[in-house]
Parts: C-alpha cells; sequence; structure tokens
C-alpha cells in the first residue's frame, strides 16, 4: 500500500484508487473522481464526495477544512 504521505497516490494494490474522504475503491481512476493536491501530496475523491463537497473543493480548501 502506498503512502499518501509520501506524494503518491493513496492506492490498495497497484491497480486500485482509494478515495480519500470515504474510502471508496476503483480498480482504475474513473473519469468521475476528483484529484486535489494537498500539502504536496495527490489525493483522490469518488464522485459522491466530490459532488457533496464541490464548493470547497473549487474554493481550495484543504479537505480536512470539509
Amino acid at each position: 500500500m502506498r503512502n499518501s504521505d509520501s506524494g503518491r497516490e493513496p492506492r490498495t494494490s497497484e491497480e486500485s484508487f482509494v478515495c480519500a474522504r470515504c474510502g471508496a475503491v476503483a480498480d482504475s481512476l474513473p473519469v468521475t473522481w476528483t484529484c486535489s493536491v494537498e500539502n504536496g501530496s495527490r489525493r483522490y475523491f469518488c464522485e459522491s464526495c466530490a459532488r457533496e463537497n464541490i464548493r470547497s473543493i473549487e474554493g481550495r480548501l484543504d479537505s480536512s477544512w470539509w
């Protein structure tokens, strides 16, 4: 498992991506997911989490705030 603190994508394996908010897993990166760089680390958010927090994402607020 790669560590999101190291600046790499959070993954459960070499082929899956994990939502940084709810933990949803995808085998490949869906086009509906959102990527955010926070404190130098790349974080991915599933479609549901991105939709629920779109104003904060567009306002460039770190996910810890929302």
